[in-house]
């Protein structure tokens, strides 16, 4: 593979990396409605018949937003924080998308963060209530992410490769 094929391919899957925490960041701040559309979604597609511990789940989190927001509307602030951080770290991997050799570091650091979301979800999901199968889809997005940046990181140590006239490669 020749090194302008692997910056393509390299800058196609932090592109998904990318685009992935932005909508995940963006889709933080409508909440309320996002969560009404998932009940409403779910009781056309009587989910309630078909699984009723996840559909008992969308309800009381959809009821327990509404209230919160209808008492308390500050506390959603602190999901706009999350919104802003999910962009923020998506705007960190664009210097990898850029210049893959000498960013390598944000792909590390971005792995070290997929594997720190098992950590949350299995730790603070069960303190706040979260049931198990919730958390399991949390750790989804540690184990897309952090796949897809082992493979980026795979690709940058052979751009490395190719970059060096030894062979010889830098540790990631």
């Amino acid at each position: 593979m020749n090194p302008a094929s692997l910056v393509r391919s390299i800058r196609v899957w932090l592109a998904i990396v990318i685009l992935g925490l932005f909508v995940s960041g963006v889709t933080a701040f409508p909440l309320q409605h996002e969560l009404d559309l998932v009940v409403r979604i779910a009781a056309h597609f009587h989910l309630a018949d078909r699984a009723p511990v996840l559909n008992d789940w969308f309800l009381r989190v959809d009821h327990a937003l509404a209230d919160t927001n209808a008492r308390y509307p500050f506390l959603a602030y602190g999901t706009d924080w999350l919104a802003f951080a999910h962009i923020v770290i998506a705007v960190a991997f664009i210097g990898p998308w850029f210049d893959p050799l000498r960013n390598k570091w944000i792909v590390t650091w971005g792995l070290i963060n997929s594997v720190g979301i098992f950590f949350l979800a299995l730790i603070a999901g069960p303190v706040r209530g979260i049931p198990l199968y919730w958390s399991v889809i949390d750790c989804s997005f540690g184990v897309v992410c952090g796949a897809i940046l082992l493979i980026v990181r795979s690709k940058i140590r052979l751009l490395e490769q190719l970059a060096q006239p030894t062979g010889r490669t830098n540790a990631l």
